[in-house]
């Protein structure tokens, strides 16, 4: 299921380039008599349109109907023109031979990897940009407006154990991989546009290359600490009717004085840890696609339970490959690995404010584990009062032991 849910957001992304691309080719594309059956002129305007063209004047036309054999134009002019030869590895009708048992070691040539490129350049790395800004821009404006959250009442001097060794290394070793993966990805992604110009191609292929070697092995860090997280804390996240309340009051953010009883993790906490898990999963699996290319791919399958539901016409796009070839499969786990990093990051970057400069005391939680009291009493009551009842319950029973 997880594997259908995360391919939903895509279904978006191939409407924004698939469905231009599949516009009814015009009346004046398919009359050839002019150019003796080769593109005209309205071919060409149809393509920088986003149109699709009848490309089967030319996908048909390797030499095979004037009794040619394919595997001969690999000799010496062969049987075919160079022409044919190139239109037939173009479209995939070569016999190519090769040694590599890799999947897709006999593709020659992706004649469709260009919207790939495209979308990566242009819409991916813009829209995702203006997300993280948007995001650091709308965190500086409520610091401005709402300032540092700090505790109401006076400190006690007492404190009480947030967070185990055990939790806090869970914690950070997830959170130190997700922001050594989220600079290096960015590196990946921007360098061309925002490094070279600074420092030049030959500084930038030495930091890509290094980036690329950490990405790949701070990885499996990540995942770990992602099981770790889920382990410890999953338990504590499950959703109980007080987190209504704390919603309801907007969790106390954009009120001073105002706080909503809480367990060990309040509804806001909840939201950030199972976005964790479900972000963290997701990315995780595309990675893994990514690490052990045309290995695991996802999205065929995914398309075709995508199309069988009948969602793509929700959108108004036309259904969904159910057949992807091997380099089509990455295409796609690359761009879907991007997409929910940007979000991924997005949501990590407003938990990082309150969990640092946003929050006065809320950094003690998962820095030495202890927090204060009040600080406690404050944001999660109903869980110190589970500690503390824990706590006399021990005291009591020593005696009888």
């Amino acid at each position: 299921m997880m594997r259908h849910l995360i391919a939903l957001l895509i279904v978006t992304v191939w409407a924004g380039t698939a469905i231009a691309q599949d516009q009814p080719a015009t009346a004046g594309a398919a009359d050839r008599a002019a150019t003796g059956g080769a593109t005209t002129l309205e071919d060409i305007m149809a393509r920088q349109r986003g149109e699709k063209v009848d490309d089967s004047y030319r996908r048909t036309n390797t030499g095979a109907d004037h009794g040619a054999d394919i595997r001969s134009q690999l000799g010496t002019l062969g049987g075919a023109s160079d022409a044919d030869m190139y239109r037939a590895l173009r479209y995939g009708s070569a016999d190519v031979t090769v040694s590599s048992r890799s999947p897709a070691a006999g593709v020659i040539i992706q004649d469709g990897g260009m919207w790939w490129l495209q979308f990566r350049r242009g819409p991916l790395a813009t829209y995702g940009a203006w997300l993280l800004g948007g995001t650091l821009v709308a965190l500086a404006l409520f610091y401005l407006l709402r300032g540092k959250i700090r505790i109401d009442g006076p400190r006690t001097g007492q404190t009480i154990l947030r967070f185990s060794g055990f939790e806090r290394f869970g914690h950070w070793l997830f959170a130190g991989s997700f922001l050594i993966l989220g600079l290096t990805g960015l590196i990946t992604l921007f360098g061309r546009m925002a490094l070279i110009p600074l420092i030049g191609k030959d500084a930038y292929a030495s930091i890509a290359l290094a980036g690329k070697w950490v990405h790949n092995n701070i990885a499996w860090a990540f995942m770990l600490g992602l099981v770790i997280v889920i382990v410890n804390w999953t338990l504590h996240n499950l959703p109980n009717r007080h987190d209504l309340v704390w919603l309801a009051r907007g969790g106390g953010l954009f009120s001073s004085g105002v706080h909503p009883p809480a367990r060990k993790f309040n509804a806001g906490q909840k939201l950030i840890f199972w976005g964790c898990v479900v972000l963290g999963i997701s990315i995780s699996l595309s990675g893994l696609s990514l690490l052990f290319p045309f290995q695991l791919p996802m999205f065929a399958k995914t398309f075709a339970v995508i199309n069988d539901l009948g969602l793509p016409g929700l959108v108004g796009a036309d259904p969904l490959p159910r057949q992807l070839a091997p380099h089509e499969e990455m295409q796609f786990a690359q761009l879907w690995h991007t997409i929910v990093a940007f979000v991924f990051m997005a949501m990590i970057f407003a938990h990082i404010y309150l969990g640092s400069i946003g929050m006065e005391g809320a950094f003690d939680a998962i820095g030495t584990g202890e927090v204060d009291e009040q600080w406690a009493r404050e944001h999660h009551s109903l869980w110190v009062d589970e500690v503390r009842a824990k706590e006399a319950g021990r005291t009591t029973a020593t005696p009888a032991e």
